[in-house]
């Protein structure tokens, strides 16, 4: 009878858990190289952030944008940045550029669904204008800041102050943001109703530049001599802690047995500024790997019946867009590019994804495709040295030179994912295939939006502070 009892009690429980509308955190690094979390490479010091990764599904074939406004604006609703406009740089700190008001983004989905909506960290979608502030774009808060980067300790870039709760202008200099971050995001999960669904997005600052940390965590690190890269990977480990002391707020809550965890850099390492993406060639801005591979992983208790492994599945930043919508009950917005890769991340399925589009970029004239195993480059991708961990010498390495590039290179990205071997020649009827992808890409992209910069949001005009009002 106890036994009955027993099984009985289980079953409701998974019926309960599986009529619930699941908690979704999707916890964003910023500049993160794919060589810098521990479960890549073991020197970095990032226990969380392993435990999770290793528990859950690792991507290794999930890519983003070069830059951090085309990533987040795919994160957010479901485009590639070719068909919105953003696809060219970010949005700059005087530039009247936004992602336009009439996309219907992620949290405001997810409202309908019943769902509690809360950004904590970096927006960089514009803020010209009070409609395209986070909390004008489907979320009940907004603890952060708008612009693309600022000091960790100061918030202030370009002689203007940046962070906001919500809409008012928050002074809170001194404190390392990381650490404000995660004391908002814990509080936010502390005050929380379990019986309402929960999106929580994590933007975080780190590891962009200005490259700052507290010492306790820079000390992690005094085997290396380096001091970019000794303080870019304190940052990590400060992030990680981050992460730690939320999930942890999280279990506290009882939020974890029905909540699913997203996590992924929105672009490549800066490889001048401590990043390090070996073995991938190139770094932020580019299109080679290095710029455009994102390390990430997705985690839950509950959801994800197949864990502790690596995929090798196709994947891309509007994806997350449209795995988030179909865990949450959602359907699928018609003309979005995002494909939702639930059954690839709950049971270890083939990725519904063929082909990835790297980008497609009119004003810097380049453009990459990748399909399973190949992928083609047209244009200059940009720098593209494979980046050497600092040693533990005081010394310099000049970066591998390789020739002038042809302006067209493919490459078998199976059998050499650092970019090595330029295929053209070899293989001309893969290269026409791609291309003819492409031209049917290009055929549909619009043209990049990227207005000059005008004096007219110069944070003089607003006592200081960066902020609407202005285009």
């Amino acid at each position: 009878m106890l036994n009955y009892v027993l099984v009985l009690s289980c079953l409701t429980l998974s019926l309960c858990l599986c009529d619930q509308t699941p908690h979704i955190v999707f916890v964003l690094a910023d500049d993160l190289g794919w060589n810098d979390l521990g479960f890549h490479n073991p020197a970095m010091i990032t226990p969380t952030l392993d435990k999770f990764a290793k528990e859950g599904v690792i991507f290794n074939n999930s890519y983003v944008q070069p830059m951090c406004t085309p990533s987040r604006s795919a994160f957010m609703t479901g485009y590639y940045p070719f068909h919105t406009g953003l696809q060219h740089k970010v949005i700059d700190y005087w530039q009247p550029n936004y992602l336009q008001a009439n996309y219907t983004i992620l949290p405001q989905y997810l409202k309908k669904r019943g769902y509690a909506t809360h950004i904590v960290g970096k927006w960089h979608l514009g803020f010209c204008n009070w409609k395209y502030v986070p909390t004008r774009r489907g979320f009940d808060t907004f603890y952060g800041y708008y612009q693309g980067c600022e000091g960790h300790f100061n918030r202030t870039i370009e002689n203007g102050y940046d962070f906001r709760d919500n809409d008012t202008v928050a002074y809170l200099k001194g404190e390392y943001s990381t650490k404000l971050f995660a004391d908002r995001a814990i509080q936010i999960i502390e005050n929380h109703d379990p019986s309402i669904p929960l999106f929580l997005y994590l933007p975080f600052q780190n590891v962009h530049f200005p490259i700052e940390v507290p010492k306790q965590y820079e000390n992690m690190y005094s085997n290396i001599h380096d001091n970019m890269r000794r303080v870019y990977s304190g940052m990590v480990s400060a992030m990680d802690e981050a992460f730690g002391n939320i999930t942890a707020a999280l279990e506290r809550k009882g939020l974890t047995n029905n909540l699913l965890l997203g996590f992924t850099s929105d672009n490549g390492g800066p490889i001048g500024l401590g990043a390090n993406n070996l073995p991938l060639r190139g770094g932020k801005t580019t299109i080679w790997e290095g710029g455009t591979r994102g390390i990430s992983f997705a985690h839950s208790k509950t959801l994800i019946k197949k864990t502790g492994y690596t995929h090798n599945g196709l994947m891309h930043a509007i994806d997350w867009f449209s795995t988030f919508l179909e865990v949450a009950g959602l359907p699928q917005p018609a003309g979005i590019d995002g494909i939702s890769q639930w059954k690839m991340w709950r049971d270890g399925a083939p990725s519904e994804r063929l082909e990835v589009v790297h980008n497609i970029d009119n004003i810097a004239n380049n453009s990459a495709i990748r399909d399973k195993q190949y992928k083609l480059i047209l244009g200059n991708p940009g720098p593209g040295p494979w980046d050497p961990l600092p040693k533990l010498e005081d010394t310099e390495e000049d970066f591998e030179k390789p020739d002038p590039l042809p302006d067209t290179l493919l490459y078998d990205l199976i059998e050499d994912p650092g970019e090595h071997n330029n295929l053209v020649d070899e293989l001309p009827d893969v290269v026409n295939r791609l291309k003819a992808r492409l031209d049917y890409y290009k055929s549909t992209a619009i043209p990049a939006r990227f207005p000059p910069n005008t004096p007219a949001g110069d944070p003089n005009n607003f006592g200081g502070v960066w902020g609407p009002g202005w285009c």
